[in-house]
């Protein structure tokens, strides 16, 4: 297994019919620590879900999974984690925030956590 790396979950959601909260799922069962943030308050497993901005530290990795105009709101935060690199999962693609995180040598990524995962890639 790959050294744990904090992930942000961001567009976390409890529906388990969405992405971000099989991502969750996945991440946690590879080890990986995750801070779940989402448009509503709530859990997935043993994770927490909360609408809030918390400081972090030593953030490697922030996986998207909001549409881009829903993004805006939260550029600032992402980049003032200073993550190693942002994941765009399909559909969050933003030419704004991948432009925004290459000026901050955050790597950029248009992938899906959940090939990465399965694939041994994250």
């Amino acid at each position: 297994m790959s050294t744990p790396k904090l992930t942000v979950v961001i567009g976390a959601s409890e529906n388990p019919q969405r992405y971000s909260f099989l991502a969750v799922n996945r991440l946690r069962a590879n080890g990986h620590p995750v801070v779940a943030i989402g448009k509503r308050a709530g859990q997935i497993g043993d994770t927490p879900i909360t609408k809030e901005h918390p400081p972090l530290q030593n953030v490697d990795t922030v996986t998207l999974y909001l549409n881009p105009t829903l993004q805006q709101e939260y550029y600032d935060y992402i980049l003032g984690l200073h993550p190693k690199r942002i994941i765009f999962n399909p559909g969050t693609e933003n030419t704004e925030l991948i432009a925004k995180a290459g000026e901050n040598g955050i790597e950029a990524k248009e992938a899906c956590t959940l090939v990465m995962l399965s694939t041994g890639q994250y």
